[in-house]
């Protein structure tokens, strides 16, 4: 149980706590603000075996902040400084920073930070999903589809960059602001993927992931300078998708695929929030990518059934995407559209042009897209041997035992 409270806290808080320590101590300390941060939750973890404590939040801040503070003190000791900030007016100044508009105030400067164009744009990503969401460098290695000691190199490159340019933790000038805003918007959207089709061995859907994307959305909504048509219509696209999240996964733990959902389970409010936010979209010029992902998440939602749904208004905003910004997984999603419309000869010719190493650690999508195309065409043979590769490239358990539901569904 302890475990579990552990595990939400630090989905919710690690980020807070970087960005307030942070704000304070400043960035050329990130690295010791992350250790002891870090430090602070393996104690929790060990502590709370017994007995979770009345406040674990303020139980989280406190330790944390002492802990920062002994090893802040340890590395000044070592250069003949005194570091004397545990008592008087700094000691209330850094409780104060963890007021609530402090805490978000401190989040939404990291999030500048992590985008700022000194950094370039992988390190960006990466730094973010570190020091913001939590991630870990396994999980940030799978949210971008690459190898765990590129990650490691990409956060030292960032972390050295902050310090040679001296970046400071601070809003962008009005001038770069929508500029930084196209990379911020992009970790925010891979946050949410990583929840929303884990690469977790075990679990399909993290929800705190999930819940924590919409969050810095929410806070980037309440500043009018960071406001846009296309956050308000990434903001759409995560509420619409969030809101078929009870329905992924079934009782017994097994994934239920678009067709088979109960959508009496889909959570409405959510979606009112979608149709509202893209509403506020189009009060502006721009578009973007998540203008047309959240238009093709509105049509799933819009049909009553699986059967009721608008395929060929699908097709068209697929299209459309790829023309906007050519990518091997709107191709793939394309295809397995075109397969609802029995054009199969399209879903061929889509499949024929996908650069599978382009799709990293999901070409296991691509092979059952491919299996499902053979099924479709009665070879069933050809359709066993991709589910066979599909199987040979997933990790995650639910969905080997779902394709191998299929594989068995064929023998």
């Amino acid at each position: 149980m302890e475990h579990k409270v552990v595990d939400h806290l630090f989905r919710h808080h690690y980020g807070k706590m970087v960005a307030i320590l942070t704000r304070f101590f400043g960035l050329s300390y990130i690295e010791t603000i992350e250790d002891a941060v870090q430090d602070t939750f393996i104690k929790a973890a060990s502590q709370w075996r017994t007995k979770i404590p009345d406040n674990p939040e303020g139980w989280l801040n406190r330790v944390a902040k002492n802990r920062t503070i002994d090893i802040l003190r340890s590395i000044q000791a070592e250069k003949n400084r005194n570091l004397s900030i545990t008592t008087g007016a700094s000691s209330l100044q850094i409780d104060e920073l963890f007021l609530d508009h402090e805490v978000a105030d401190s989040q939404l400067r990291m999030i500048f930070v992590a985008c700022h164009p000194s950094l370039h744009p992988s390190e960006q990503i990466a730094f973010a999903l570190k020091t913001i969401s939590g991630f870990s460098i396994k999980e940030i290695a799978a949210a971008l589809l690459t190898k765990e000691e590129t990650i490691a190199k990409r956060l030292l490159r960032a972390r050295k960059t902050i310090s040679d340019k001296n970046i400071q933790f601070q809003y962008p000038s009005p001038e770069t602001v929508q500029e930084r805003m196209a990379r911020v918007m992009e970790v925010i959207y891979l946050t949410f993927n990583e929840g929303f089709h884990s690469t977790n061995k075990e679990k399909l859907i993290k929800e705190d992931l999930c819940g924590e994307a919409i969050r810095l959305c929410q806070l980037l909504l309440k500043k009018e300078q960071f406001r846009s048509g296309s956050l308000y219509a990434l903001f759409a696209l995560l509420c619409f998708h969030m809101s078929r999240l009870e329905s992924k996964v079934s009782s017994d733990n097994q994934i239920v695929n678009l067709q088979h959902q109960d959508r009496t389970k889909w959570y409405f409010p959510l979606i009112k929030m979608g149709n509202s936010a893209m509403l506020k979209a189009t009060e502006y010029e721009n578009t973007s990518v998540y203008h047309f992902e959240a238009a093709i998440a509105s049509e799933h939602l819009n049909a009553k059934t699986f059967k009721d749904t608008n395929w060929k208004n699908i097709s068209y905003w697929y299209e459309q995407l790829y023309m906007f910004k050519p990518n091997m997984f709107t191709l793939l999603n394309h295809a397995t559209v075109c397969l609802q419309l029995s054009d199969f000869e399209k879903t061929h010719q889509l499949l024929k042009r996908i650069d599978v190493a382009e799709l990293g650690q999901r070409t296991y999508l691509y092979y059952g897209c491919y299996a499902e195309y053979y099924m479709k065409i009665g070879e069933k043979d050809l359709a066993i041997s991709f589910l066979d590769k599909a199987l040979a490239g997933t990790t995650n358990r639910l969905e080997r035992d779902f394709l191998m539901g299929k594989k068995e569904g064929l023998i």
